[in-house]
């Protein structure tokens, strides 16, 4: 439910009426539309809003979906539209980093990367400073104000438009304005009626729903996904938008797709002469199990179709598919006597959630760099020198090192299509092998380069979201004073339930091993009460991962020594994933806890528990309850979160339409 105001002063003409893009704001699917005459009742509507408000000109052209696209955009709750037109006196030039308007107005011509485009949506959170933007723009404008120089009130002493002003100020508050780029559609702002004709007719010569369908592909993807599933994916959207199905349906046949390809891979190893036709028909599956995972995105965009649930599911669903597949390739290493295959699967798990880890928040880095001044350092040195070639690499789309840069991290298409063809081929064996041969040397690479580029930005990251949640620190450390730096303590904690590991594994005593888990504890333990300090240095962003390599070799190590069943094994790390999956959906939204988080006992409370059962000798039936303790939690979290809370959740009260002035028309 979106209110759209219109900036009537906007225009430089009076054959630009604010009626037509009103009427447009309409269309496009505001709740309600009203036009008013100058900022500061703009600011008087923002002070008293409380839902979204998107603001525009008179002057902007464009056709409605490219309206609809900012009003649904899930990539943030504040955006600005931006243009690649040359901007037109008293249009305000912006810099984009990362997908982010972090300068407006004040940026140098080398530095610019587009034109405002005259159109501006702004989230509940960020009204208080849109308010305070308006009142100090519209400041220059009021009556008297200008024209003590002889001027007139539009465009303002500074020479921008009202909204471009609004723009301004409102970038300086530092906020996250997300750029909303048009792509295949059209927009253009235009300053008198000949350019109105001449943008309507270019309008009116695109086909808005074949581009529709063409931009609900992702712009940049990875090269299998781009060559082998995006060429014919979208038609596959189109068909099941005609006959109802919704993004969430979609996800949901995707995930059978992909569990039936995990019973082929695993009842292969039980098969003789069937063996290869069912891991062919797995290998097929899990490709289109893949593109219906493309699909329910592209759906989602086609339709615009958007949801905090819907996105929250398909992140989860891709995970848990993927290690239900790792399980099902195990079981059929297993049951064809090639070797230690739940082991495999177990490793390949937990590899790719610490690289997962790190991913997500090497991203957070990236974006909290973006929208700070970078410092002297961050351009020189190698770090540096790095960050310049990966963004020449990356600007220079198609071209042979670009692809190779995506596919060598080895991201989920190359990850599914490994295992489809390796599958099909050869064995479940082979296919666990590559998946963790790739996967390490992907991880070595991205670890290498990361942490020398990090190093240049000195940026933290951990500072500025709630540390104690993401590091997923239980209540039992949680409100005592931290001690000790809280990267080299968790990285320690992570060697050495590694060396514990390697011990049980190679057969070391029972007596070390359990004197080993009791040192791995402690320094667990250490780890979390870390947790207090401030998480400010360069690498900390590494901190959650190297917590999650603790636990989840501390789990292994802990059902090696106890000789707990391996599918016991990998059915806690599998919950665990779950849940620290679920804690990084949260952070892409910065979200708060999710509810009965503290009933997790945290990473320090688990291994507690876990040594605690190995040294009374209860560990299978310790990893066993754990297990069901921790998934029924995760169940009742998930209701409790996307039922039971949005019933509860009361309902915004409209602002009172006698405390503003303007004009108002129904939505």
């Amino acid at each position: 439910m979106t209110l759209a105001v219109v900036i009537a002063g906007d225009a430089r003409d009076d054959r630009l009426p604010a009626e037509r893009i009103a009427g447009q704001w309409r269309q496009a699917g505001a709740a309600e539309v009203r036009v008013v005459a100058d900022l500061a009742e703009l600011a008087e509507l923002a002070a008293a809003a409380e839902r979204p408000l998107v603001v525009s000109g008179a002057d902007l052209v464009a056709h409605t979906a490219v309206l609809r696209h900012l009003l649904t955009a899930p990539m943030g709750p504040t955006g600005a539209l931006v243009l690649t037109d040359a901007p037109a006196a008293g249009q305000a030039v912006v810099r984009e980093e990362r997908g982010q308007v972090v300068r407006a107005g004040a940026v140098a011509d080398a530095e610019a990367t587009g034109v405002f485009g005259g159109a501006l949506k702004v989230g509940v959170a960020d009204l208080p400073a849109l308010a305070r933007a308006a009142a100090e723009a519209g400041h220059a404008h009021r009556p008297g104000h200008a024209q003590q120089a002889g001027q007139s009130n539009w465009p303002d002493p500074a020479g921008r438009e009202p909204v471009d002003e609004l723009l301004v100020r409102f970038a300086a508050a530092g906020g996250p304005i997300f750029a909303q780029r048009v792509r295949l559609l059209v927009a253009h702002r235009v300053t008198d009626a000949a350019g109105l004709a001449a943008a309507e007719a270019e309008v009116a010569a695109v086909d808005s729903d074949r581009a529709e369908l063409r931009l609900s592909v992702k712009e940049r993807d990875d090269l299998f996904t781009t060559y082998c599933v995006s060429t014919w994916s979208p038609q596959v959207a189109k068909l099941a938008a005609r006959i109802g199905l919704g993004p969430t349906a979609v996800t949901m046949i995707s995930v059978f797709f992909a569990v039936a390809a995990a019973g082929l891979f695993a009842v292969s190893g039980a098969l003789t002469s069937g063996a290869r036709l069912a891991l062919v028909a797995g290998g097929v599956l899990l490709y289109l199990g893949f593109v219906l995972d493309c699909v329910d995105g592209q759906l989602a965009r086609y339709t615009r179709n958007f949801s905090a649930w819907g996105g929250w599911l398909d992140t989860m669903a891709d995970r848990a598919k993927e290690y239900l597949v790792y399980a099902g390739l195990g079981i059929g290493v297993e049951l064809a006597g090639l070797g230690p295959g739940w082991a495999l699967a177990i490793a390949a798990m937990t590899l790719q959630t610490v690289r997962h880890m790190t991913d997500t928040w090497y991203g957070v880095l990236h974006d909290e760099a973006a929208r700070r001044p970078a410092p002297d350092a961050a351009t020189g040195g190698l770090g540096g020198r790095l960050s310049q070639a990966s963004n020449r690499v990356q600007a220079d789309t198609g071209s042979a090192m670009y692809w190779i840069k995506r596919t060598v991290v080895f991201p989920i298409g190359e990850r599914w299509a490994l295992i489809a063809v390796t599958a099909a081929l050869f064995n479940p064996l082979v296919s666990l092998v590559a998946v963790l041969a790739w996967g390490a040397l992907a991880f070595a690479y991205t670890m290498g380069l990361r942490t020398l580029r990090a190093r240049s930005m000195r940026v933290a990251v951990m500072s500025t979201v709630d540390a104690r949640l993401h590091r997923d620190d239980g209540p039992l450390l949680r409100r005592l004073p931290g001690f000790g730096a809280p990267l080299p303590v968790a990285v320690l904690a992570a060697l050495a339930a590694g060396g514990l590991l390697l011990s049980a594994l190679t057969g070391a005593g029972a007596t070390a091993v359990a004197v080993g888990s009791v040192l791995v504890l402690l320094l667990v333990l250490a780890a979390a009460a870390a947790g207090g300090r401030p998480h400010t240095g360069a690498l900390d962003w590494l901190v959650p991962a190297a917590l999650r390599a603790a636990e989840y070799l501390l789990v292994i190590a802990v059902g090696v020594a106890g000789d707990v069943p391996a599918p016991l094994i990998f059915a806690l790390l599998f919950v665990l994933a779950l849940r620290h999956y679920d804690l990084t959906a949260r952070l892409e939204k910065r979200q708060a806890a999710p509810p009965l988080h503290d009933a997790g006992l945290g990473g320090d409370g688990r291994a507690i528990l876990l040594v605690a059962a190995l040294l009374a000798g209860i560990t299978t039936y310790a990893v066993a309850t754990l297990s069901v303790y921790l998934l029924s939690l995760f169940v009742v979290s998930v209701i409790l979160t996307w039922a039971v809370s949005p019933r509860r959740a009361p309902r915004p009260q409209a602002a009172a339409a006698d405390s503003v002035k303007g004009v108002q028309t129904p939505g």
